[in-house]
């Protein structure tokens, strides 16, 4: 309803072109637990077009921070808001979500900002570029080179969400359009905005982040994506239906804007045929149905809508689920023996009576009832009691693979064959997540195999993981969120490929001189700098890309290869018996590949103390030519590029990790092998460092 309001409630505003923008007239959002009014909100007045244009304009301070610096600001953030936690269960309480509800959302929201500010420094260079793939010869003499490089997006990220997940859905999206380079705009479901908004108005009074990297429009998203342009991408979470009528908008097909969609889905779990009820894993599935129905009350896009069972095995699932389900506490979330709040609003309860009304005619109740209220308002408050359903013939039925009921709602499919099993998860047409609870290996095989096509995520459930798993409906950071089909066709999450999603990738072709210039990565061909200095003798910050060394030279003998195989224990033919080598593939004894890394290392290390302090790794190790007895190697070290490390928690001593790109060549100057190696190297402290603990002046 809309109406003029002058009550104490909660007005969650519009952040936009760097101002707050609230009215007194709007939509009047009730709680969830009592029905009580709670917030009004509007986005009248809003000046959409205007607010792409403020974060186009913006996104230039972000693009021009690199990888490492947005990191660090997106850890700061993290940090920052985790202090502010308990002001955001406060608000979630409202919306119907328990302690344990809420958790996932506010600080498994948290959680995934530093997740990506950890990816993004550990994987990511220290630049405003990502030199992407490897580097392709494009000519026959190596004079004409390219590479791939991914930069940001000049636009703005619109972020449209849904209301079960008001933190997270947002940080989910914001977190790696922040570290692409691309400033955000968040539109919230109506329903659940004002915690949103407070998360947002804490985000802006921290001043971690540039300004403008975030905007929050909450009520009805007016014109919007009228004013989206090329360089914009629009990331839609919700129904499928609305993600349909999304994606031909005018000017997304138009101007060809990237549009990624995270639907609902009809997510099945399978308890696989092996599975007797005695075993750990039919006790598991029973949780996981259960805890899939009640976590969120059921609001949740990768809830189990559809439980596959063996058809023997429906009646032991069915009184396993009764017992699991009558642990179930009904009521006020806020209260500490509630563990199953209200849905959202009244409004989505009778959605979901209407999605059971219409499932009615393919499907039987085994488990209803209505639960003594641990406090809360039956009819004012969003409450709907944990529903079990049955449909006896689901591969005929069309219902539940078609309808959902995004509520406290589950359906039993009885099946009798792995191909069944498989083939009703694919009635779907398309999933986000499902899940195999199996410990025989082979069936999880073939149905995970089965299965993958139209899945974006599967997890395999048994005794051996039960402790660790984190649940078949808990998307991860690291792990792909999204799925084909019904589920939107998208793709969210899964590590830094959600960075990808927000940055262009350009191919640029050149000379390998040039190349390394843009690139600030070493290409082999191009130009190098020898010096005096021994390049261990210079810190990892007079240390420069393209610095080199050039060896002596070094005669492999006979005396070289059996000694190194007594010191190893490598007596293989091809190194020590002269007849074996002789009818082996070089035609004669050759010396140990780990002799030659060995030996160039002889050769390049500068064995003195000084700033490079240890070897921290081998990478790309490639052996091309043999190395026989008389023949001389000599090796070039090529500082490739540089990797500024942050101290750790105790650490004193700041470094950096600078990779060099090795080259034994023989006599003849042709490739006996190439590898990267990494070294330690001591930096000075710079303005990311914290500053070192003095002692205090004496009095």
């Amino acid at each position: 309803m809309t109406q003029s309001i002058t009550s104490d409630l909660l007005r969650p505003a519009s952040y936009v072109s760097g101002s707050w923008h609230a009215n007194a007239d709007g939509q009047v959002l009730l709680d969830a637990v009592y029905g009580r009014p709670v917030a009004v909100i509007s986005s009248e007045g809003v000046d959409f077009g205007g607010a792409l244009a403020y974060g186009r304009r913006a996104g230039g301070a972000l693009r021009r921070m690199t990888f490492h610096e947005r990191a660090r600001a997106l850890k700061a953030l993290g940090a920052f808001l985790m202090e502010r936690k308990e002001a955001y269960y406060a608000l979630s309480a409202l919306t119907g979500a328990t302690r344990r509800d809420s958790w996932v959302d506010i600080e498994g929201g948290i959680g995934t900002l530093f997740s990506y500010a950890s990816a993004a420094r550990r994987e990511l260079p220290d630049e405003r570029f990502w030199p992407d793939g490897k580097l392709e010869r494009l000519g026959r003499e190596g004079t004409f080179v390219g590479r791939h490089l991914l930069v940001p997006r000049e636009g703005v990220a619109v972020q449209i969400n849904a209301f079960n997940f008001p933190v997270w859905g947002m940080l989910e999206k914001f977190a790696p359009a922040f570290i692409g380079g691309m400033p955000s705009l968040v539109k919230p479901a109506p329903q659940t905005a004002y915690l949103t908004e407070r998360v947002v108005r804490d985000i802006v009074a921290s001043g971690l982040i540039p300004e403008g990297t975030l905007q929050l429009v909450t009520g009805e998203p007016g014109s919007l994506l009228d004013h989206v342009e090329e360089q914009d991408v629009v990331a839609f979470t919700g129904s499928a239906a609305t993600a349909a009528k999304l994606r031909v908008h005018p000017a997304i097909v138009g101007r060809s804007v990237p549009f990624n969609a995270e639907a609902d889905s009809l997510n099945a779990s399978v308890l696989g045929l092996s599975v007797k009820p005695a075993d750990p894993e039919f006790a598991l599935f029973v949780r996981e149905v259960a805890r899939e129905m009640t976590g969120k009350a059921g609001q949740k896009c990768t809830a189990i809508r559809r439980a596959l069972v063996p058809s023997h095995l429906v009646e032991a699932v069915t009184e396993g689920l009764r017992r699991e389900l009558a642990k179930v506490t009904l009521g006020d979330p806020a209260r500490d023996d509630v563990r199953m709040g209200a849905l959202v609003s009244v409004e989505q309860r009778e959605r979901v009576r209407e999605t059971l009304a219409k499932l009615a005619g393919e499907t039987r109740v085994l488990i209803s009832g209505e639960a003594t209220l641990l406090g809360g308002d039956r009819e004012k408050g969003a409450f709907l009691d944990p529903t079990v359903l049955l449909c006896e013939n689901p591969l005929t039925a069309r219902g539940p693979h078609e309808l959902e009921a995004f509520g406290p709602v589950a359906t039993l499919l009885p099946y009798d064959s792995h191909d069944d099993a498989v083939h009703l998860t694919k009635l779907g047409r398309g999933s986000l997540a499902g899940s195999i609870v199996t410990h025989d290996r082979a069936e999880a095989t073939e149905l995970v195999l089965g299965m993958a096509s139209l899945h974006g995520r599967l997890l395999v459930l048994n005794r051996d993981n039960a402790k660790e798993n984190t649940g078949h409906g808990s998307p991860l950071p690291q792990l792909n969120h999204g799925g084909p089909g019904r589920a939107g066709g998208g793709s969210e999450l899964g590590g830094l490929s959600a960075v990808r999603h927000h940055m262009n990738r350009v191919a640029v072709q050149a000379d390998p001189t040039t190349l390394t210039s843009i690139t600030r990565e070493f290409v082999p061909g191009a130009d190098v700098t020898e010096d005096v200095v021994h390049p261990f003798r210079k810190s990892f910050d007079q240390i420069q890309v393209g610095d080199s060394l050039l060896t002596h030279r070094r005669t492999v003998t006979e005396a070289d290869i059996v000694n190194f195989a007594g010191l190893t224990g490598d007596h293989f033919y091809a190194h020590v018996d002269e007849i074996g080598a002789r009818e082996g593939i070089f035609g004669k004894r050759v010396a140990h590949g780990y002799f030659l890394i060995s030996a160039a290392a002889g050769q390049f290390v500068s064995p003195a103390a000084g700033p490079v302090l240890a070897n921290y790794g081998l990478e790309g190790l490639r052996f091309i030519e043999p190395v026989g007895i008389g023949d001389t190697i000599r090796t070039r070290l090529t500082c490739k590029r540089k990797i500024r490390k942050d101290l750790r928690p105790g650490e004193t001593r700041p470094t950096g990790v600078v990779e060099w790109r090795s080259e034994i060549t023989n006599q003849d100057g042709a490739l006996v092998a190439t590898y990267d190696i990494l070294t330690l190297v001591e930096r000075a402290r710079d303005s990311f460092d914290p500053q070192p603990e003095t002692e205090d002046a004496p009095a």
